[in-house]
């Protein structure tokens, strides 16, 4: 069974890689990634992500606004963002959630505008992709407000085992990053075996976060295979089987009905 993965979070508008996009997923295709979601962070990057998604086959895109951009987040650029989630090419919305650590924006905007986008994400019937750096219970807090399941992911998973089992039991997928292959991730890594299969999704978080083999390079979607490898050793099962689950995982949240040309 060949090798096939997903790459569930990157940022294709970034440099190095959008200096030459082609040449990215076709180094994606031969590492044996099929497909990936590039994601918007505010307007202009979302406006960007959403060409690349009707540019590319096998390329879907999110688009938001991160919360550490909140403050700059306009009605004006609210609505452009409503309206733009009305594209076939965007499957979900993100990257949008709370950032308690760098504060980048006080945190009720952060709020705000983050249930903005819940409420946009629930309207168009699309997941979240969801960003959260110490701020887990007040994430979970404005969670477990909307009332019923929550369909969505935790982009780059973190945090204690309490809030990563919490956002399980609302609904959410999980998706791990490089960083869980960094000598010190010792914590991260002991939360990869509580996520059920069906709910386990990988990433890039590209150009950043590269893997530890190539630790101190740009990272991009190719590099996902090298979380796979890790994520596989963690959970006892071989990285084929592994990238058959996340790719069916992928492919249902996001919707994703081609591979890269």
């Amino acid at each position: 069974m060949p090798l096939q993965l997903v790459d569930t979070h990157c940022h294709l508008d970034r440099q190095p890689l959008s200096v030459d996009v082609p040449a990215v997923l076709a180094r994606a295709r031969a590492a044996g990634v099929v497909a990936c979601l590039t994601i918007g962070t505010d307007l202009a990057s979302s406006r960007a992500a959403v060409a690349l998604a009707r540019a590319h086959p096998g390329v879907r895109c999110a688009i938001g606004v991160h919360p550490n951009d909140a403050a700059e987040a306009t009605e004006e650029a609210l609505r452009e963002l409503e309206a733009l989630a009305e594209d076939p090419a965007v499957a979900a919305i993100g990257e949008v959630g709370l950032d308690y650590y760098r504060q980048g924006a006080p945190a009720d905007v952060q709020e705000r505008i983050f249930l903005r986008f819940a409420a946009l994400a629930r309207r168009r019937g699309l997941p979240l992709s969801i960003h959260c750096r110490n701020a887990h219970e007040p994430l979970l807090a404005l969670l477990r407000a909307q009332g019923g399941p929550v369909r969505g992911v935790l982009h780059c998973a973190s945090g204690p085992a309490g809030f990563l089992q919490d956002a399980l039991a609302l609904g959410l997928h999980v998706s791990f990053a490089g960083n869980v292959t960094f000598p010190n991730a010792v914590a991260l890594r002991a939360l990869v075996p509580l996520v059920p299969e069906e709910r386990l999704l990988l990433e890039t978080d590209a150009p950043f976060l590269a893997p530890q083999p190539v630790r101190g390079q740009s990272n991009e979607p190719a590099h996902v295979v090298h979380t796979a490898h890790e994520v596989a050793r963690l959970r006892g099962v071989s990285v084929e089987a592994l990238g058959e689950a996340v790719t069916r995982n992928a492919c249902a949240l996001f919707a994703f009905t081609r591979a890269f040309g």
